[in-house]
């Protein structure tokens, strides 16, 4: 039983369907059909990828797995059964031999007034089409505006967070404003403009500063406001207050603070540490030799940096999970089990057009080579739709950008404080509520990367 389906779950269920054919049925629950490749989500809020491009279909790929529909809402050790809530809220229980926990992470909050009512995540799909229809629609208010200073406001646009995800939005974003509002007859002097704002002393502070460096310059470049050290105190319908006392006046506040462990661990009713599930090197929780953890949601010791934990990154969870994987077949008889080391394969940022940032092995580079590193990185890294995305990157070259709004996701679908990136809510569903108030029920999500995955 493999609950999530994010880079961890996915390849763990992956590698178990061809160990455990002939020994064992494998059960994943997800609360989609899909696998989602996140780190390109940024692409998509811009119009360069279609959006299915980062969606590898669970049962197309995994056939040998039992696919559940569903939310994990709790696991019963005892019982060796989870609970779960599928989309059309009936619920359900489904029992184990074997668990791996694969259940990922969730936006980060933090106890800034207003961020829950007028700022929005980037965690998965819904998210990145919110925004896309978002932007669109206030440089469309914006030209009809006949006020200078609220057209401004609409043409502001702020993202809180200068990890991965933050860097590589403001990036993807700015490009795509710039060129959208091309077509649009703005006020005189209005254009768009971006912040990316960061309480660290330097954009992408948790990589290499060879990567930071030339983010940086990247964004500053492009007109970017990068401004470290300072961050949201205070957010509301007409703008934000920042920390140094300036208060912006913006429609649109995009959170990209980071991420933290999926709830349902706290749940198992197991040692936590910085609240991931406390696992052995052969991703085992200690007394439940029957339960496995990896990704997001685990605290796997690195056995390259003793006393340390492996961080939250998608290289990590989709190598933890071939390794879960393994040993959970090494437990039925197939193979021997292996405690999980790594090797550390470097970090690519995607920041628009030909520009990006990357070391891989070490190497530092910038310009077009790193371009080409960073898109061939995602070509072989995605489990699929390689040809697609490929397809999609060259009409981007070659054809002008479409700007419409879909329609397809309103802003109480996508709460910052219960974003549930693999879940499509619609009213009257499981999860859905407005924007500043309690859901009725917890709402999961699967494993994605976190705040410096590439």
């Amino acid at each position: 039983m493999i609950v999530g389906a994010g880079f961890a779950g996915y390849r763990a269920a992956r590698a178990l369907s061809r160990h455990a054919r002939q020994r064992a049925e494998v059960t994943l629950l997800n609360a989609t059909d899909y696998f989602l490749y996140l780190p390109l989500l940024p692409q998509v809020s811009a119009g360069i990828l279609e959006p299915r491009r980062v969606t590898v279909s669970l049962a197309g790929t995994l056939r040998d797995v039992r696919l559940v529909l569903g939310v994990a809402d709790g696991v019963d050790l005892d019982g060796r059964a989870v609970h779960y809530t599928d989309p059309e809220g009936r619920t359900g229980s489904l029992g184990y031999d074997r668990l791996v926990l694969a259940v990922g992470s969730v936006n980060k909050l933090l106890p800034v007034p207003g961020a829950a009512e007028y700022a929005h995540g980037f965690r998965g799909l819904p998210e990145a089409l919110y925004l896309r229809d978002h932007v669109t629609r206030q440089l469309e208010l914006a030209a009809a505006e006949d006020d200078p200073r609220a057209a401004a406001a609409r043409c502001t646009f702020v993202v809180a967070g200068a990890g991965y995800t933050g860097t590589e939005v403001a990036a993807h974003m700015q490009r795509s404003t710039a060129d959208l509002a091309r077509g649009r007859a703005l006020p005189d002097g209005v254009r768009p403009r971006w912040l990316l704002l960061d309480i660290a002393p330097r954009v992408l502070p948790e990589l290499d500063e060879h990567l930071s460096r030339t983010a940086d310059r990247v964004l500053r470049q492009r007109g970017v406001e990068v401004r470290m050290g300072t961050s949201v105190q205070e957010a509301t319908h007409d703008g934000v207050r920042l920390t140094d006392g300036e208060f912006v006046e913006t429609r649109t506040l995009v959170w990209c603070v980071g991420v933290r462990p999926d709830p349902l661990v706290a749940d198992v009713g197991r040692p936590l540490e910085r609240g991931r599930l406390i696992v052995d090197p052969f991703l085992q929780v200690p007394g439940q030799p029957e339960v496995f953890a990896c990704g997001d949601a685990a605290a796997v010791p690195d056995l390259e940096h003793p006393g340390s934990l492996t961080p939250m990154t998608a290289q990590h969870a989709w190598r933890q999970g071939a390794v879960a994987a393994d040993n959970v077949a090494a437990s039925l008889g197939a193979g021997e089990r292996r405690a999980y080391r790594h090797r550390d394969l470097g970090f690519v940022v995607d920041l628009g057009g030909t520009r990006a940032a990357a070391d891989p092995l070490g190497i530092p580079l910038s310009g077009l080579l790193a371009g080409a590193v960073t898109r061939g990185y995602h070509l072989a890294a995605m489990p699929g739709n390689r040809v697609r995305v490929a397809a999609d990157w060259l009409l981007d070259t070659v054809l002008p950008p479409q700007a419409v709004q879909l329609g397809l996701v309103r802003s109480w679908s996508v709460p910052l404080d219960t974003a549930s990136p693999e879940l499509a809510r619609v009213p009257g569903g499981p999860g859905t509520h407005t924007a500043g108030h309690p859901a009725p029920g917890p709402v999961r999500r699967t494993e994605g990367p976190a705040e410096g995955d590439s």
